[in-house]
């Protein structure tokens, strides 16, 4: 387990509150203080659980609606404003478990499913008297639901990936390596990625900046060893993905902490 303290943030006058970011291999958690979140898409599925009181969420063209909990697919543009802690956890397809969280959400009137039936136990975790236990907050959001099977090429694309994103290879080489043609390919890994090639070979690159920030890197080292062209598309990218900058989310003293399975 690799760690990083930058500070501790309150929220409010006599609670402090660390924000704190767990990193997975494909997976990743935000829980602390809210943002002021600007319009954006992430390029994973996000469960996004307001933890002291509801949120609003809003899609474009579309009424707002507040929410306790709500499943966000990859790739669809909302913005969400709370005024309390939030916990966001973005789920790749690789461990299968997307389609058990899909599952698991009650309120099925929307195209973004609201209401995951573990919100009460989540709740309760995150405001509890202990610290938290990312590996807890996982079997609670996971919980025992069906897991989907991902095709055994995906799954080594979304590996090879993980493992070396400064590295990662055009959809073209990588459509050749498992022995697909591109289209064919590009078809079949959306489909069970629930994502784009593109945006999780990005989605690759944002988890090892991170893992490199908790290590010590500064974000212009962070981003080179992840392989971005530069740190301003680092920074375009992180914003288009989250809807704020990094530099936001280390002003406010989060922590980052990289855990395996």
């Amino acid at each position: 387990m690799t760690t990083m303290t930058r500070a501790t943030v309150s929220t409010t006058d006599t609670a402090p509150v660390r924000a704190v970011v767990w990193l997975w291999p494909g997976q990743a958690a935000y829980f602390g203080p809210s943002f002021h979140l600007d319009t954006h898409s992430a390029a994973v599925h996000t469960l996004a659980v307001g933890i002291d009181a509801s949120f609003a969420i809003t899609l474009p063209g579309s009424a707002t609606r507040r929410v306790r909990s709500v499943l966000v697919p990859a790739r669809v543009r909302h913005r969400i404003e709370s005024a309390g802690r939030m916990l966001f956890f973005y789920l790749d397809a690789q461990s299968g478990s997307a389609a058990g969280v899909r599952a698991a959400m009650r309120d099925r009137s929307s195209s973004v499913l609201a209401e995951h039936r573990a919100t009460a136990p989540l709740i309760d975790h995150l405001s509890g008297p202990d610290a938290p236990n990312p590996a807890a907050i996982r079997r609670i959001i996971l919980g025992g639901a069906d897991v989907a099977l991902v095709d055994y090429r995906v799954r080594r694309t979304m590996a090879r990936l993980l493992a070396d994103p400064g590295r990662a290879p055009t959809a073209a080489a990588a459509a050749e390596a498992v022995g697909l043609s591109e289209s064919r390919f590009l078809h079949l890994f959306t489909a069970h990625a629930g994502t784009s090639y593109r945006r999780y070979r990005m989605w690759a690159r944002l988890l090892r900046a991170g893992a490199a920030v908790a290590a010590g890197r500064d974000l212009t080292a962070a981003a080179a060893d992840a392989g971005f062209a530069s740190t301003s598309h680092f920074s375009d990218t992180f914003r288009a993905v989250f809807g704020l900058s990094a530099t936001a989310v280390l002003a406010r003293g989060t922590e980052i902490v990289v855990l395996e399975r």
